[in-house]
């Protein structure tokens, strides 16, 4: 219940009478709970008790930052106020007891005030989807009141923990640097970083998107102020040990030592709790159940950081973001040779975790933990820190050496014990520390293998005294190369050491083949790479600062193997044309309007499917999935889950009163349940239907499936191996390639295979089903297929489709990955919700959703091409293999597409292309952006740099020599008009100096030996249109009201990508009204009938199309009026129409031009138009690390005349990040037996804030309509993606120098992604010699690439 004084909760049900009143305010409110549960976390209560819904549940793992809140605290000891962003999924809600929790509702909204930092972010265009927003803001929130006026550096860093899978992130943070001293100025100085813009006015092009200007000025004194009453009840309320509890869980929260000292010593097996990022995931993830937690953040002793005469001693509670700061400062104050292990430590804070992570975990919580991936205890090992236990009994002290860790996750404490503090030393005068880390992803991601290294040399020498060298990632505990280390002391720090430690660095770190983590020689491979950095980095030193030691020199071409990466200030100019001088005011299209939905994203109000309001007699769902890719079903038995309190029922595929099975091709193979056999983990056997997600979730893990285990096809080569296939073969084929090839200079013979693509919308699956009147249903639904849903839940349920509504306002993303697979969602619930006759609800977890809902199509390309001297392409012969997993889905239009872009942007006469689909037992493989070109046109590109590197060519000769040229014909037949190929090409080349540049990285890579730069340029061709003819149509309803206002329906779905706002501008240029007339309010079945997937890049052409004819009839009806009264007003003329009873409302269709393709013959002309674009990127590679850069990249891209140049601009740069996933980042991962080990952002990354271009620069092509199209636009929602193709081949070039210098000449093989792994083996070196990789077949890989 809610009152003047706040909220009160007072639900006594099932609660124990222990429980202590949990007290805390939020946004300025407070809360008073007096049976708090200690399972539930912050953001649960949130959003199900006091119904904020504005932080979101992205991952549940505090990954991806969706759900940051802020938590003040203050404390009466120094009567100071500190401001934390956490993850509200992960911190309990018993730990904000006495503490004040503001969200992103509690800052500023729509109807009253908008704060400053949601005004910036909605304005710069940073929230697409908006999912992600919330968090982001509140990161940035929380920052702003630690740092009024933050640095770029500040800023990038508090966002480390936030994801974004729209954006592209650059957006966001030209947003946040307005808040910069250094940011923008608004115009007003002479270096302005607008500048270009006015230079370019009279050229009709612009640079400004947004006008800082016009920004409210962020006024820190107005920010709200600490709770009174709070700081008051905290100043007068002496400590006590406070305790909450539930049925299930008790939560104590001690003050002092003592008290927790008893504690432990009467339960020695309770969990304490700091940060809770382990315990929460424990308990959310891995079904661990903890019935006693012990909060330790409240006893001073562990809460302390002292300086010491021999170094720092640091509470087991104190925060990293804590320990980092006060290292900072003794770093500053202290002789740089006394804080080696320090700086050695903060510069491994730097890639730890996130902001909100860093802000709550704790140096203890590391070492009890005893990860073997731990970032810190290789430092605190090699450092010698000594660790002081306690416990009710007694003390002792330990040293974090060889045996402190006795086994995976195990240690030397004892259960009773806890850690007082850590003591970490200063170094001495002749002492050299160093730390390395190398992780898929440089910032927030768990290492593949880092290292701590100290050696103390014997003063006035280079002979070493002594030496620690700690790994992490090389065994089940952090260990110690303890040979190494015998076999060191007494040698010279001088030429010939590596040499002589290698086969003791061998001996040490063994990894037989398939040991836990796989990538076995990467992984030894770096260990040695990483002790060669510390050699020339302790060298270096010893050169620079022992002046009477005369030691062995570093060559000029080694001394940047220790360079450090530089964290991305994203900088770059976004180039667009402006709308026509004489183009009314009203006229919206082609301006950069702001997302409509953006100010409502930044503030929270914004209602996806989940935050709709839960019903009192709605239900929950939790998944019964299979855990065998492939077997027979013996029996299912739901005993123990029904008798469970609070489930109602048990779901399965007895209960389908229509159809269970389904699919988008002819051969319905999907089911919405398992019938008899399961072919794919995570396939739904059935659901558990119950009171809450949490009961649900429970019940469903106790149902007993019994399974006969069948062999498994997991990979394209297991499935050729097999012969595996879904029985579809294509072939595309003209002129005779045989003749070709035998006509050819140069035959060239290859095969490239890129990986799985998660789709990692922060939004997962959601669905909401609301049974109605008799046999009507109401389906609310996060999808991008509307249609196709009503009519799988009309046929699932055996009713009309007529009785099935279905309609959602907007999605958190969908990338193609929620057109199909969503529809068997949306058939599970509606099933379970006609048996049980109530509402229920079911979101998928992030690690439900990345197991059964599918990935782009993993694709391997077998070529082999024909060329003359020159590199003219004279033959093409390409095997596209596509892995389709357990059912067709889509996957036959997403090969034929694939087939169809083969060719990229190359004309060769003699070509011939076939497709094969394997059949394989993994989730179903489904859309996704590009739709199966970007993989085809990588193994196009993969053959032009392999022409290039084969025959000795320029790579922009080889390319330019093949181009297509206006009038000419595809591969297969279609001719291509008004083709921007050439402009694009030129004037990318141009704006990206990239003459200049590829000679300087020539010049750079002849200076550095570990360090290499490479510089690539790529074109692309996208085919417009829906391969299948029959979806390329469109409804729309518009419906104009008596006050002049007009509401419109269309048939596509909002998902970030700007559609609704493109076309209220297509409706304000044909009504010729302003643009805040106009309102779209959902999708829905009920106002636009039989409506096409909101997919392709073809929604804004079909849609706009369809939205213009309705306008166009309205404008029509209405223009006898006008004329009537030509001076009168929108509004007169609407009041009349209505007054002479002329209908204010009309529908639109439209269809497109009749498209064709024939695959008996492989001719045809299956696209409307074709977008072109091009990228330049530059980037440097770590030679000994496989780590990498994007320094720079220039894309022009052709977009007709863009309807909106802001949304356009975001869409390219938000495809080129996903895409750079794609080609280098994101590696998708299983084990032989099928299942998933990639599982949610801790182990699947995603590119975050600091993996952009350090310069990204963008440019929309001027004076190029398209005919074609809607105000003579271009789609752009796909196009782009394979532009940061451009990326993976500037890293084949810098790998190609790498191995030029090691005497390896020629093609080489790199997969993608190219991850750092597949980067450092490519550069073969003496390092990757010692360690060869075992032949296939062999023994068992730990994991595969599907």
């Amino acid at each position: 219940m809610e009152g003047a004084g706040g909220i009160c909760f007072s639900d006594h049900r099932g609660r124990p009478s222990c429980s202590d009143t949990l007290v805390f305010f939020c946004n300025g409110k407070k809360v008073i709970d007096h049976h708090a549960d200690p399972s539930m976390t912050l953001l649960s209560y949130l959003r199900t008790k006091l119904r904020l819904t504005g932080s979101k549940l992205g991952c549940g793992e505090g990954g991806c930052g969706a759900c940051t809140v802020m938590v003040s605290k203050y404390s009466p000891k120094d009567k100071s106020i500190s401001h934390l962003a956490v993850n509200a999924c992960l911190t309990p809600i018993c730990s904000v007891h006495c503490m004040a929790v503001t969200t992103v509702e509690g800052i500023g909204n729509t109807k009253t005030r908008l704060h400053p930092v949601q005004e910036r972010l909605a304005k710069a265009h940073g929230s697409q989807c908006g999912f992600c927003t919330p968090g982001i803001v509140m990161s940035m929130y929380t920052l702003l009141r630690n740092r009024p006026h933050p640095t770029m550096g500040e800023i990038e860093g508090a966002l480390e923990g936030n994801l974004c899978r729209c954006t592209g992130y650059r957006p966001i943070l030209q947003g946040f640097k307005t808040f910069t001293k250094e940011g923008c100025c608004g115009k007003n100085s002479k270096n302005c970083c607008m500048s270009s813009s006015s230079n370019n006015i009279d050229l009709g092009v612009s640079t400004q998107l947004f006008d800082p200007t016009k920004f409210v000025p962020y006024d820190p004194t107005q920010e709200p102020i600490f709770p009174p009453e709070l700081m008051m009840m905290l100043t007068e309320k002496t400590p006590v040990l406070e305790t909450f509890c539930s049925d299930k869980v008790t939560w104590f929260r001690p003050v002092l030592l003592e008290q927790l000292l008893k504690l432990k010593s009467k339960h020695p097996q309770a969990k304490m709790v700091v940060g809770n990022s382990e315990v929460g995931v424990e308990v959310k993830f891995k079904n661990q159940h903890y019935s006693t937690l012990i909060d330790v953040n409240h006893v001073p002793e562990l809460k302390r950081i002292e300086d010491t005469p021999t170094g720092v001693r640091v509470g087991g509670s104190v925060s990293l973001t804590s320990l980092g700061d006060h290292l900072k400062k003794l770093i500053g104050a202290e002789p740089e040779h006394k804080t080696r292990v320090f700086s050695a430590i903060v510069e491994m804070l730097r890639w730890f975790a996130g902001c909100q992570i860093r802000n709550v975990a704790c140096l203890a919580g590391n070492i009890t933990t005893g990860s073997p991936v731990s970032d810190l205890n290789p430092l605190l090992m090699a450092a010698l820190c000594t660790v002081e236990l306690m416990s009710s009994k007694g003390g002792r002290t330990v040293t974090l050496d060889g045996s402190f860790f006795t086994g995976y996750r195990k240690n030397i404490i004892e259960p009773e014990e806890i850690i007082i503090n850590i003591s970490i030393p200063f170094s001495s005068q002749n002492e050299y520390f160093y730390g390395y880390k190398q992780s898929p992803r440089r910032e927030d991601d768990i290492a593949v293998v880092n290292a701590g290294m100290r050696v103390v040399l014997i003063p006035g020498t280079d002979e070493v005294e002594d030496c620690t060298v700690a790994y992490g990632g090389m065994a089940p505990t952090t260990v110690l190369a303890t040979k190494t280390m015998e076999n060191i002391k007494g040698k010279n720090w001088s030429d010939g050491l590596v040499e002589h430690i290698t086969p003791f660095l061998v001996e040490d770190l063994p990894l037989p083949p398939g040991a836990p983590g796989g990538m076995e020689s990467y992984r030894q491979s770096l260990a040695l790479g990483f002790f060669f950095k510390f050699y020339l980095a302790v060298l270096e030193q010893i050169n620079r600062d022992a002046v009477n030691i005369i030691g062995s020199s570093i060559p000029e071409s080694y001394k940047s193997a220790n360079q450090s990466w530089d964290k991305n200030s994203a900088q770059g100019v976004q180039m667009y044309q402006e709308v026509p001088s004489g183009q009314p005011d009203s006229d919206a299209v082609g301006r950069p309007l702001t997302h409509l939905s953006a100010l409502k994203q930044t503030t929270g109000e914004a209602v996806y499917v989940d935050d709709i309001p839960h019903m009192d007699d709605e239900l929950y769902l939790g998944l019964v999935i299979s855990k065998k890719a492939h077997a027979n079903i013996i029996s299912v038995d739901a005993t123990k889950a029904l008798a469970v309190e609070g489930v109602h029922a048990y779901v399965d595929v007895n209960d389908v009163p229509g159809r269970n099975r389904f699919g988008p091709s002819l051969l319905y193979d999907d089911v919405l349940f398992a019938d008899a056999k399961v072919t794919c983990v995570g396939m739904v056997i059935g659901v558990v239907v119950a009171d809450n997600q949490a009961i649900a979730q429970a019940a469903a893990k106790i149902v007993d499936v019994k399974y006969e285990e069948l062999p498994v096809v997991v990979t394209i080569e297991d499935a050729i191996e097999n012969n595996s296939f879904f029985p579809i073969t294509r072939e595309i084929k003209t002129g005779n390639v045989e003749d070709g090839l035998e006509g050819s200079d140069v035959i060239i013979d290859g095969e490239i295979k890129i990986g799985a693509q998660e789709h990692f919308y922060l939004e997962t699956f959601t669905t909401l089903v609301i049974p109605k009147d008799g046999d009507e249903v109401e389906i609310i639904s996060a999808t991008q297929s509307l249609t196709r849903t009503q009519s799988l839940v009309a046929e699932a349920l055996g009713i009309p489709i007529h009785k099935v509504m279905c309609h959602v306002k907007r999605l958190g993303g969908g990338f193609g990955g929620k057109e199909s697979r969503t529809c068997l969602h949306a058939g599970v619930c509606a099933v379970a919700a006609n048996k049980v006759n109530r509402p229920v609800r079911l979101m998928l977890d992030r690690n439900e959703d990345m197991l059964i809902t599918g990935t782009r199509h993993p694709i391997l390309g077998r070529y082999r091409a024909g060329v003359s001297k020159s590199g003219q392409l004279r033959a093409l012969h390409i095997d596209l293999y596509s892995n389709c997993g357990h059912t067709y889905d889509c996957s036959a239009a997403v090969l034929e597409r694939a087939m169809l872009h083969a060719d990229n942007c190359y004309k060769c006469t003699n070509v011939c292309v076939t497709g094969h689909l394997c059949r394989t037992n993994l989730a179903s493989n489904t859309g996704f952006r590009g739709f199966g070109s970007p993989q085809a046109m990588l193994v196009a590109e993969t053959v032009m740099s392999d022409i290039a590197t084969k025959c000795g060519l320029n790579p922009l000769k080889v390319r330019e020599l093949n181009f297509y040229k206006e009038g000419d014909r595809t591969h297969y037949g279609q001719e291509l008009q008004s083709l921007c190929l050439e402009r694009c090409w030129e004037q990318c080349i141009n704006t990206s100096n990239f003459v200049n540049r590829r000679q300087e990285v020539d010049e750079y890579n002849r200076g550095n030996r570990w360090r290499k730069r490479g510089i690539a340029v790529i074109p692309t061709k996208f085919g417009i249109s829906f391969n299948c003819k029959l979806y390329n149509q469109a409804g729309a309803l518009v419906h104009i009201y008596g006050d002049g206002s007009v509401l419109i329906a269309h048939g596509g779905t909002e998902m970030g990508q700007g559609l609704h706002t493109k076309m209220i501008q297509v409706a304000s240029r044909i009504l010729r009204i302003p643009a805040d007339k106009i309102h779209i309010s959902e999708t829905s079945t009920s106002t636009v009938p039989n409506t096409s997937s909101t997919a392709a890049s073809f929604s804004s052409d079909l849609n706009g199309m369809a939205i213009k004819e309705a306008c166009e009839t309205l404008l029509h009806r209405l223009e006898p009026f006008i004329q009537d009264d030509p001076k009168g007003s929108w509004e007169s003329w609407v009041n009349a129409a209505y007054m002479n009873r002329v209908s204010l409302s009309s529908t639109g269709f439209f269809k497109a031009r009749d498209l064709y393709f024939d695959w008996e013959t492989g001719q045809g002309e299956p696209y409307t138009y074709f977008v072109y674009g091009v990228a330049v990127s530059e980037v440097e590679i770590d030679c000994l690390t496989g780590g990498h850069q994007v320094l720079r990249t220039d894309i022009v891209m052709d977009v007709g005349d863009s309807l909106n140049p802001a949304i356009d601009i975001g869409q390219i740069e938000g495809a080129f990040v996903q895409g750079y996933g794609l080609f280098v980042l994101e590696d998708y991962r299983v084990t032989p037996s099928g299942h998933l080990l990639t599982i949610g952002p801790g182990f699947y990354k995603i590119p975050g804030f600091g993996d952009i271009p350090s310069e990204f620069n963008v440019s929309l092509l001027t004076r190029a309509p398209n005919p074609f199209a809607i105000c003579s636009s271009k789609a752009v929602g796909e196009p782009p993606l394979f532009l940061s193709a451009s990326v993976y081949f500037a890293i084949k070039d810098a790998v190609l120098s790498a191995r030029e210098d090691a005497g390896i000449k020629g093609v080489f093989r790199l997969d993608s992604p190219a991850t750092a792994d597949r980067i450092r083996m490519a550069c073969q070196d003496q390092f990757t010699k010692q360690f060869p990789s075992p032949a296939p077949g062999t023994y068992k890989p730990f994991f595969v690439r599907p």
